[in-house]
């Protein structure tokens, strides 16, 4: 597995600048690491109360990126998976007006193929988690002390394959918080429409994406229109293109303070009404949530001993050293 350095991670989102991108990977070109700091509020050491299970520096680094790399959870922004909806939550917008193009249907497909993805990624860590044992149950000290890099998804050693497998995971359902309107307060001020959608106004976790059940389609959710950059050019129908989808740059929260405290958002509907804290809030206590059910799938596919062994050596620096049975 290859890390791309900063430089070039850089020159290849200017390339596809303007592009939707989801909370922000990048410091610089209106993001400010979002998830980034994110995945660190929620899982690092020192912000996360249950000790024994959070991550400590070198690895969080890993999965959430930090001096100038994009990390595990900055992997869907960059290659292929740019435009990859699902990985995204993205195009799964529906209104109730006249000759709307996409079917309720439609945008309800998009979000669960947003939500099966997330199941996938999470049954790929799991399956890659194998590897950081042999036989006998004992950490394979090769296939745990790993300085990751990752690009093309190109499979190396065990923790880093885990890692990157949970990346992908998070940076979705991260995402399902800023891209939908789980949490919004639609402007009261505006008519309700493509450019005023409806918001559910809802708090905390969705139990839609909670892995362990299959949670029904929460009724009104949608998210944003998205196809290619521009989006200025995409997601418009009618005559001459005349009007447009409930698009990602109308929906979206991805700009936004996080640090040093959970602050307002800088896009249209970020800024309205702590939407884009209340997106936050909800991904932060998301991601924690998506770390404890991989450890209890952990548990349910090796049995508490190793499943318990196996979290340690992802989530600790040293884990041959730290991590025992």
């Amino acid at each position: 597995m290859h890390r791309m350095t900063f430089a070039l991670a850089i020159t290849a989102l200017l390339l596809v600048a303007p592009a939707a991108w989801p909370f922000g990977t990048v410091r610089g070109l209106g993001q400010n690491a979002e998830h980034e700091r994110i995945t660190r509020h929620a899982l690092g050491c020192g912000l996360l109360t249950d000790a024994a299970n959070c991550f400590e520096a070198k690895s969080l680094e890993e999965l959430a990126g930090g001096n100038d790399d994009f990390g595990a959870v900055g992997i869907p922004d960059r290659g292929e998976l740019i435009t990859v909806n699902k990985a995204h939550c993205d195009s799964g917008d529906w209104l109730d007006i006249p000759g709307y193009p996409h079917a309720q249907s439609e945008g309800q497909a998009a979000l669960e193929a947003c939500r099966a993805w997330m199941h996938q990624k999470l049954d790929e860590a799991i399956a890659d988690a194998a590897a950081l044992v042999d036989r006998d149950g004992n950490l394979r000290s090769d296939q745990v002390k790993a300085s990751c890099v990752f690009v093309g998804q190109v499979k190396g050693k065990a923790k880093c394959n885990v890692i990157e497998d949970l990346g992908i995971l998070l940076h979705a359902s991260e995402d399902f918080y800023s891209h939908t309107n789980w949490v919004d307060q639609p402007d009261s001020t505006q008519p309700i429409g493509v450019e005023n959608p409806p918001g559910l106004k809802r708090r905390g976790r969705a139990p839609f994406i909670d892995l362990r059940y299959d949670n029904p389609f929460p009724p009104g959710l949608i998210s944003g229109c998205y196809e290619k950059p521009p989006e200025e050019k995409h997601c418009n129908y009618g005559p001459g293109d005349s009007l447009h989808r409930v698009k990602h740059l109308v929906v979206n929260k991805d700009y936004g303070t996080i640090d040093p405290a959970i602050g307002g958002g800088t896009t249209r509907r970020g800024s309205h009404d702590d939407n884009f804290a209340h997106a936050i809030e909800a991904a932060i206590d998301d991601t924690r949530d998506k770390w404890l059910t991989f450890r209890e799938r952990l548990t349910q596919a090796y049995g508490a001993r190793t499943g318990a062994l196996m979290a340690c050596a992802i989530s600790h620096d040293d884990p041959v050293a730290d991590c025992h049975s």
